[in-house]
């Protein structure tokens, strides 16, 4: 592992992250039904930025290891729908599509587990953090469309 390939990976994870940035919860979250073991605000940032540094020290170990294109495929699907997820669900507010969304990133990350863990122990298990986050993240994601059926997805006017 180079520093260099680590912070290709670090760039691409904090990308990814702006999305947060971009589209913040705001107080028509606030006001949602959530269930009662809903994560506290502060554990989000905090979460995903110790994420965002495991996988990136994920990718840069595993990268340069041959027979790592299925491992790789993995890395840039999980972090292409974790770029996905935010516009759609706090952007969009489209909860369903966002739902689906999740599916495919926790089975991106589910796979990109899988697949470093082949490769190299220590790259596997810093996906295990992230496993765990988004099983909670998808259950929050569900509970949240169970608990708010009359919610609309935001209605985009064309100019």
């Amino acid at each position: 592992m180079t520093t260099f390939l680590f912070f290709v990976f670090l760039a691409a994870t904090f990308a990814a992250g702006t999305t947060g940035a971009m589209f913040p919860t705001g107080e028509w979250y606030q006001k949602l039904n959530k269930p009662a073991w809903t994560p506290p605000n502060w554990a989000f940032p905090v979460m995903w930025t110790s994420i965002y540094l495991l996988i990136a020290f994920a990718g840069a170990r595993v990268a340069m290891i041959p027979g790592a294109g299925l491992a790789m495929a993995f890395w840039a699907a999980q972090i292409a729908f974790n770029t996905l997820w935010t516009p759609v669900f706090f952007g969009l507010r489209h909860w369903r599509a966002s739902l689906i969304i999740m599916a495919g990133l926790w089975l991106s990350v589910f796979g990109a587990t899988v697949t470093h863990l082949m490769l190299d122990l220590w790259a596997g298990l810093a996906f295990v953090p992230y496993l765990l986050w988004v099983t909670v993240a998808g259950a929050l994601n569900l509970t949240v469309v169970r608990l708010n059926p009359d919610q609309k997805p935001l209605e985009i006017h064309k100019l």
